[in-house]
């Protein structure tokens, strides 16, 4: 457990703060992929009533920031483990509260939000059913959980493969759990969430989860 934490921090130490908001200027692939999930984020949200928004794993904001523009009356929060990328949200979107802490121990209150998201995050942290137990004690209720991570499928494990030798080798060894879709349905059941609806994007490379508590 020590090595793997040891390792993400080298990891995410050379990934540059600014990291998604350089990739969707500069990589054309890049910016396909994250426009798509960020249309179907804000398409999920559309039905949705909620006043706060909790980000797990927000890295610098970008996501976050997007959808925060539909919702100009509505309080948003992220959370990230890396420092730098936490600054640099802090100075970029100053109408967002950001937080550097470990999502494993959030430092926020029981039942406090009504919504949260998690976009590709659960494969890279230490303990995935520690991450949905504290996701859990942190959503209200009758809060909404939208979980989203790469399927698994055929198509993403030759893509990431050489994803990691090109243009992405900054997350070499990022993904700790050979999650697939079916296996997250399970964890999540586990944690004692149900699951509302199921949503592949990306021609099935991501899986989007919209969860309530059981």
């Amino acid at each position: 457990m020590k090595a793997q934490k040891t390792n993400l921090y080298k990891i995410w130490n050379q990934v540059p703060p600014d990291y998604y908001q350089q990739g969707i200027k500069k990589n054309l692939l890049q910016k396909i992929w994250h426009g798509i999930k960020i249309r179907t984020a804000k398409k999920i949200l559309k039905s949705l009533h909620f006043e706060n928004c909790l980000d797990l794993g927000c890295a610098s904001g970008y996501m976050i920031s997007e959808i925060a523009k539909n919702y100009p009356g509505k309080r948003f929060v992220g959370v990230d483990v890396y420092g730098k990328a936490i600054n640099f949200a802090k100075k970029t979107y100053p109408n967002i509260k950001f937080i550097r802490a470990d999502i494993l121990y959030l430092p926020l209150e029981d039942k406090s939000f009504d919504l949260i998201i998690s976009y590709e995050t659960i494969e890279h942290v230490l303990d995935p059913t520690k991450f949905l137990k504290e996701a859990k004690r942190v959503l209200k209720d009758d809060g909404i959980f939208v979980l989203a991570m790469d399927s698994g499928n055929w198509m993403f494990k030759v893509i990431w493969a050489i994803w990691e030798k090109t243009a992405g080798k900054v997350w070499g060894d990022a993904h700790l759990h050979p999650i697939n879709h079916s296996y997250l349905e399970k964890l999540v059941l586990q944690s004692g969430f149900n699951v509302k609806s199921k949503i592949f994007t990306h021609f099935g490379m991501e899986v989007v989860l919209v969860l309530v508590k059981g």
